[in-house]
């Protein structure tokens, strides 16, 4: 687990690169914004967070507790949960609009596309 990136991961390069074929110009990780969002649109005051299934507790497929230090998991994917709240209710009172792409989504990339163009539009 320690060897899992935060930025520039394999999910993260994909979602840059579809969002680049579709013409979108970004930032990345803009440090100055609540939560470090992996894409900033800053002409749109738009941002999206890439999250991972795992990390932020999505419920899907994807999604699965480790056997050893359960607790551990359960605590450390809480306290992401919540921070992610905090990040995008500060993110809202600053004016910007937010999206989440979970990691699960990349494998609908038509779907995917669409709604990040209706995001972006």
């Amino acid at each position: 687990m320690s060897r899992i990136k935060s930025k520039d991961s394999v999910p993260e390069l994909g979602l840059r690169s579809l969002i680049h074929r579709m013409g979108y110009r970004f930032r990345l990780h803009r440090k100055s914004l609540p939560g470090t969002p992996d894409l900033v649109f800053p002409a749109k005051e738009k941002v999206i967070f890439l999250h991972g299934c795992f990390w932020h507790g999505h419920i899907c497929k994807k999604e699965k507790m480790p056997k050893t230090r359960v607790s551990y998991w359960e605590e450390k994917i809480v306290a992401n949960r919540k921070r992610d709240r905090r990040c995008l209710r500060e993110l809202r009172k600053m004016g910007w609009q937010t999206l989440i792409v979970w990691e699960c989504d990349l494998k609908h990339s038509d779907k995917l596309m669409a709604k990040i163009k209706k995001f972006l539009e």
